[in-house]
């Protein structure tokens, strides 16, 4: 069975085909296109792509096709992307216009393209549908937590991997099973031992920190919508709500054009004045630019925030772990988000966390109570399980 997965952007669109000839997911083939102005062409070329490497002979080769998508109205979890979840996909563009619109037109070509083959969307809130209550919750009216106003949280597969992954690595395959099969036993599987608690910090141009226990999370720094949170590349993070409305009524700008400025023109950017990307904003500040000091003072600050919130709601923790593309490859940044968190029993190795490029190790010290480790994330691996899982069940 061969499951491609599409990784849909605003302007790209990544892939990965899977085989599970074996049992196990073999990744055949990856690939992507930036700057996309044409979904429709672009999509044939990668199906061009697919060919002419010989990973199939035709479509038809292919199981399914699925995606991480992100929101949808009442819709959660692994299921076929039918036009009624479309539907309820576009309830909530307003809330998510970077991801759903990608989304819901890229899965529309893929099924005039393929007709037939099933268009499967493990949804990115499906990771978080355990998390109590009283942590999802806003202080707002029923009638607004009914319409959506919740704390959804998002980058669940990466979370998801990374709940899986630290788990084996720390010798815990009771609690990486539960966390591999989640979405099947609806995370009421027990555990054997004590409890494994691990937060989990994605970051990269969007960033997000989860508190996991046992495999299944327990808290998100994100919110609503994937604005919310730690300040992302261009888009705000957290704001206080009558900050919206004081600035509307300051400046006459419609609520259309404060949200494109929230989305567009906030976050990293906003602050530095500099670019979205960290890498120029690091640089940026080497030179001396304050603003692009203050950025990653900020964005170090709101992390600090979040991994102490989940330190304390798990009582201690036994691992934190750092992925995506920040997480992964800026040394500068794990080592300012540790700095004097020895009482907490964090200890970074100095020598091991400078020499790591996105490498999966540890690079805490010996006698460092909490592993301090990086995981580079597998997004597409998650969905393409889940999709298998999916298809089987039919």
């Amino acid at each position: 069975m061969k499951i491609l997965v599409a990784n849909l952007g605003s302007t790209s669109l990544k892939y990965r085909l899977f085989d599970f000839s074996s049992g196990a997911a073999e990744v055949l083939a990856k690939g992507g296109f930036e700057r996309v102005t044409d979904y429709a062409a672009t999509i044939e070329e990668c199906l061009v792509q697919l060919k002419d490497g010989g990973h199939i002979e035709s479509a038809a080769d292919v199981a399914a096709v699925g995606f991480k998508t992100i929101m949808a109205k009442d819709i959660s979890g692994c299921v076929e992307a039918t036009e009624d979840v479309l539907e309820a996909m576009e309830f909530y563009s307003s809330v998510a216009p970077a991801h759903n619109p990608p989304y819901i037109a890229g899965i529309r070509q893929f099924r005039k393209l393929m007709p037939g083959k099933p268009m499967v969307a493990l949804f990115e809130t499906a990771f978080y549908q355990w998390i109590p209550s009283a942590a999802q919750r806003y202080a707002v009216p029923q009638e607004w937590y009914e319409l959506g106003v919740r704390r959804w949280g998002f980058h669940g597969a990466s979370h998801k991997f990374i709940a899986e992954r630290s788990a084996e690595l720390l010798g815990r395959d009771d609690v990486a099973e539960r966390a591999r099969n989640l979405y099947v036993n609806a995370g009421a599987s027990p555990v054997n031992g004590p409890d494994l608690r691990v937060i989990s910090c994605h970051l990269g141009g969007s960033s997000s920190i989860t508190g996991i226990r046992n495999g299944v999370a327990m808290g998100t720094s994100m919110g609503m919508s994937p604005q919310s949170g730690l300040p992302q590349n261009n888009r705000v993070g957290d704001l206080d709500s009558h900050a919206l409305p004081f600035v509307m009524r300051k400046t006459g700008l419609s609520a259309d054009e404060a949200q494109d400025v929230m989305c567009k023109a906030s976050g990293l950017q906003g602050v530095s004045g500099v670019s979205n990307d960290l890498r120029d904003i690091a640089e940026a500040a080497e030179h001396g630019n304050e603003r692009a000091k203050l950025a990653l003072e900020m964005f170090v600050q709101q992390a600090r925030h979040w991994i102490g919130a989940f330190h304390l709601e798990l009582n201690g923790i036994d691992a934190l772990v750092f992925t995506a593309g920040i997480g992964e490859n800026r040394a500068p940044l794990r080592e300012a988000i540790c700095a004097n968190l020895e009482n907490l029993g964090i200890k970074l190795d100095q020598e091991l966390n400078d020499q790591t490029h996105a490498a999966e190790t540890v690079i805490s010290t010996a006698d460092s109570t909490v592993k301090v480790m990086i995981i580079p994330t597998n997004e597409e691996l998650v969905v393409a399980r889940e999709v298998k899982r999916f298809l089987d069940k039919q």
